[in-house]
């Protein structure tokens, strides 16, 4: 059992090496693409945008959230603000009747149905040649839309996703969080890159309308809505771009329970929208998405069941083993006093390969955090919560991939809230 189990380590760990070994290679060679800007030349004739805001039960966040869109730094003119009330049951309405007197806002009501009946109902309405999607409960910083529009000049770009980073932490679980979405940056720009982006979160991606006249609308898909769509898109040869230097900022959840929910649907999602896209993984046509971006992320599920089975199993093994010692030896209490003291010792450091391949990924994801952390803020400092993200993640990712696999086997939906 114990060379099977090594067998299956080191094929993972060797994939999640090459991976993290071609992240880095790949945003060393395209470093100099990676620059922060503000195209603001006078002479540019910046698009009509209109921005459709989804809300259900949100009058807690949405004011601030139309309040980052009326402060950016475009052209009043060229923006237009959809917002869509999905039902909610709260004040929600109420916050956003304020609103509709503005000149360039419109406020909608209509009867629950999903974020991507909403979204659905905005795309209907919207008549500019770009369209972006930001939700309830993120805020945009003033200049993000100026740095993302000019991505389009490129005519074979499609959508332009931006830099989403964590709202005022302030417990534990946030700061661990705000470390993984600096991460995401620096893995969202590299899959840029190699036009491998699988997901165009709602977080103000911005769309040519095109996109929905060619493509169709929005689908449920598993309540990964912006997923599917991005899959659509690869599958249609259409481009994706990250904007790492467009920074927007975005609530999370503030316990582990509502993050293990969270993250559970996305898995659930990710899984599904794989599955029913079966047929383009690792198909050349599809370049980087199909060879790169969704094997990888299907190699992450199940490296992570199993790293998490053989830590219960090598954890069990240590227990056995200490019992076994107890039985025959007893209690080996350590000797303190007078002529006894503590001595380091290399002896006690571990000379298996495992110990020295897990330091080596473990560098490898601390590289990572910086380089994310330096694309998201311009700047890095060393901090506690990166531990917090290392220690946090390992204990309950697994739980929630576990549950999305079960799920998907089982063929129980996972509910959005």
């Amino acid at each position: 059992m114990e060379l099977i189990f090594n067998v299956i380590f080191y094929i993972f760990t060797f994939l999640a090496v090459y991976v993290e070994v071609f992240f880095l290679v790949t945003f060393l060679e395209q470093k100099d693409r990676i620059v922060t800007r503000l195209d603001d030349r006078p002479e540019r004739d910046y698009p009509s945008v209109t921005v459709v805001v989804p809300c259900w039960n949100e009058e807690k966040t949405v004011g601030g959230t139309v309040e980052s869109l009326l402060a950016l730094d475009y052209p009043k003119d060229k923006l237009h603000i959809l917002l869509i009330d999905d039902g909610s049951t709260d004040n929600t309405w109420k916050v956003l009747e304020e609103y509709g007197k503005t000149l360039n806002i419109k406020i909608i009501h209509k009867d629950n149905g999903g974020k991507h009946t909403a979204m659905n109902l905005g795309i209907e309405r919207t008549e500019t040649e770009f369209i972006g999607c930001l939700d309830a409960d993120s805020f945009v910083t003033p200049s993000a839309l100026k740095r993302m529009i000019p991505y389009f000049d490129d005519p074979e770009v499609m959508a332009v996703s931006p830099s989403i980073i964590v709202n005022n932490p302030k417990k534990m679980i946030e700061w661990a969080q705000k470390m993984e979405y600096q991460l995401s940056v620096y893995i969202k720009k590299v899959l840029g890159l190699m036009n491998g982006i699988h997901v165009t979160p709602g977080p103000f991606s911005i769309y040519r309308l095109a996109v929905f006249q060619n493509l169709g609308p929005y689908k449920e898909a598993h309540k990964t809505e912006d997923m599917e769509i991005a899959y659509r898109m690869h599958v249609n040869g259409y481009r994706i771009e990250q904007c790492h230097d467009a920074v927007v900022h975005t609530k999370t959840p503030s316990t582990p329970g509502a993050l293990y929910r969270q993250r559970r649907r996305w898995i659930y999602g990710f899984i599904n929208n794989t599955i029913d896209y079966r047929s383009v993984i690792l198909n050349p046509k599809y370049g980087a998405f199909a060879m790169f971006t969704v094997p990888a992320g299907v190699v992450s599920i199940f490296s992570a069941i199993f790293l998490f089975i053989y830590m219960i199993y090598t954890f069990a093994r240590f227990i056995a083993s200490k019992v076994i010692q107890i039985k025959t030896v007893g209690v080996q209490l350590p000797k303190v006093g007078i002529g006894h003291h503590f001595a380091l010792d290399p002896f006690f450091i571990s000379s298996h390969s495992v110990f020295f391949v897990t330091i080596l990924l473990y560098g490898f994801v601390f590289l990572s955090l910086i380089l994310g952390a330096k694309m998201a803020t311009g700047k890095f400092r060393p901090s506690f919560a990166m531990i917090s993200y290392i220690v946090i993640y390992s204990i309950i990712a697994p739980l929630w991939i576990l549950r999305a696999v079960y799920n998907t086997i089982a063929r129980r939906e996972t509910a959005w809230r």
